[in-house]
């Protein structure tokens, strides 16, 4: 069964970006679920190995902290006895274990994995099949709606078997895998999907603003929004979108307040092992949009340390 959501909002799976730290920001900021970036089920296989023998758990390579509770971890990879594997060695520390048919990245789908995978009913139903048996925590999927603009209804094929097979909540993306990020989310599709679903739809796509999740919510009835790119650099929208839900109305936040944000962000990184460019990607993306912003985005750039990069930050309070 899944757990109870605080909040219809959700931070998204991203590679590079949803690191520990910037998912507990982004929870205790009022997001409903939070995910882990995906993961290959064979490094989380190689890992275990390696680990097992310093006496350490997957916890020491997929990081997280209780707070962030509910919290979902993302797999990929469709060899099935791995796929089993890797999910009972996760299963203990996640509260929901995700599955990613949604990737749109060439070196995922050239390994059969993500969004690839939605021409595989076969193969998919397989997939669905050994991980619900293989773990008692729920199972949930995100997708996209096709490969090619073609094929952009093989969504439906894939959700009636995850349903059958037992996934509990499907997140939506419905863009083609061959869209990438470009062009526009169709969110008539999630409509058509929540028509035909019994479980729970989480619309995905072009959220950015709080106006955009209600629009979501109203025009396709979906059960929950999850939040990517609009969240970056920006954890400030889960709070506003579950206030303009609730009371039509939000706080709007300073530059300021962004950068504010970044060093509390900067903070929580203190107990991860978190790369340094990682950070700097962060630090770029909470200054979009401010004013002399690129100016402090090149300077970014020529960090070499988290001095220099808390200096960068520092000064560019003296711009905003």
């Amino acid at each position: 069964m899944l757990p109870k959501f605080s909040s219809k909002a959700f931070l998204a799976p991203m590679a590079g970006v949803s690191d520990p730290a910037l998912r507990l920001q982004c929870k205790k900021m009022g997001a409903g679920l939070v995910v882990t970036e995906f993961t290959s089920i064979h490094s989380i296989i190689a890992k275990e190995k390696q680990l097992k023998e310093h006496m350490q758990s997957i916890t020491e390579f997929i990081e997280y902290s209780e707070q962030e509770r509910p919290l979902s971890v993302q797999l990929f990879g469709s060899d099935l006895d791995a796929l089993e594997k890797a999910a009972k060695i996760v299963e203990p520390y996640f509260d929901i274990i995700d599955y990613n048919m949604g990737c749109p990245a060439p070196h995922i789908t050239q390994q059969m994995a993500g969004g690839a995978l939605l021409q595989q009913s076969n193969l998919t139903e397989q997939i669905f099949k050994t991980l619900v048996n293989a773990v008692k925590k729920p199972v949930t999927l995100k997708i996209r709606s096709g490969v090619t603009d073609a094929s952009r209804y093989l969504f439906k094929d894939i959700a009636e078997i995850a349903e059958d097979e037992g996934i509990e909540m499907i997140t939506f993306h419905p863009r083609t895998v061959n869209q990438g990020y470009s062009g526009n989310a169709d969110w008539e599709l999630i409509k058509e999907l929540k028509e035909i679903s019994n479980i729970p739809i989480v619309g995905n796509g072009d959220i950015t603003t709080p106006e955009d999740a209600k629009k979501m919510i109203d025009e396709t009835n979906c059960d929950y929004v999850m939040v990517g790119r609009g969240a970056m650099g920006n954890p400030f929208l889960f709070e506003q979108i579950n206030d303009y839900l609730k009371t039509n109305s939000y706080q709007e936040y300073s530059f300021n307040d962004r950068l504010d944000s970044f060093f509390d962000y900067l903070h929580l990184t203190s107990k991860y092992k978190i790369k340094f460019a990682n950070l700097k990607g962060q630090a770029m993306r909470f200054t979009k949009g401010m004013k002399g912003g690129s100016k402090i985005r090149s300077k970014i750039t020529f960090a070499t340390n988290i001095e220099e990069l808390e200096k960068i930050m520092k000064d560019a309070y003296l711009i905003s």
